[in-house]
């Protein structure tokens, strides 16, 4: 009985894998992606979770991204705010190019990262991050340079929150001139609640 156990163990754990595995082949990269154009400062305008509890209306998932940076050896920074406590607190989080273009890789916290810029004019972006550690995590994350939700790129981005049965989540976005005066910890403005997490098109 124990062998049979630990058999039906080893055989979930590979069907999970290989289902993560397919889900990731099934995520696109932009064409002829540029990183260099995605430098500065961007705006979250939809933020979404393969898993719920990271988007419970009694305890959000408070992350916003403010900007992006690369650097000469094709690094790509992250600069984020995570809120907690009435304040924000900046983490930076650093990924290494593959041989592959528009993806990336590194680790957060322990876990493997990798991120995909799945499509882009370089004035809206969809990004896909993607954390591995005892089990899969996925976010969606729509970016744009301006507070402005462009139709065609919020369908676009909905038809992956749909294809991939997202939780969609509250939206933070920092304020510039609360972060000019204190860079450590600036306010966060919350653009969005849902009073649901379940995705509409779930």
């Amino acid at each position: 009985m124990a062998l049979e156990t630990a058999l039906l163990l080893l055989l979930a754990l590979g069907l999970g894998l290989a289902g993560a595995q397919k889900a990731l082949e099934e995520v696109p990269v932009q064409r002829g992606f540029d990183v260099h154009k995605v430098e500065g400062r961007w705006l979250t305008l939809q933020l979404a979770a393969s898993r719920a509890e990271l988007v419970s209306p009694s305890d959000p998932l408070r992350l916003a991204l403010h900007s992006i940076r690369t650097s000469d050896s094709g690094d790509v920074d992250f600069v984020l705010f995570w809120k907690g406590e009435g304040a924000c607190q900046e983490e930076s989080i650093t990924v290494h190019p593959t041989q592959l273009q528009g993806q990336y890789q590194g680790s957060f916290e322990g876990s493997s990262m990798h991120v995909r810029f799945v499509s882009t004019d370089y004035s809206n972006l969809i990004l896909y991050v993607r954390f591995e550690d005892d089990e899969v995590t996925s976010l969606w994350v729509l970016l744009a340079r301006r507070m402005l939700e462009d139709p065609t790129w919020l369908g676009r981005y909905l038809e992956y929150v749909e294809k991939f049965q997202l939780q969609r989540a509250p939206v933070f976005n920092i304020d510039d001139v609360a972060q000019r005066r204190s860079v450590a910890r600036p306010s966060c403005t919350a653009r969005r609640s849902w009073k649901s997490s379940r995705s509409p098109a779930s």
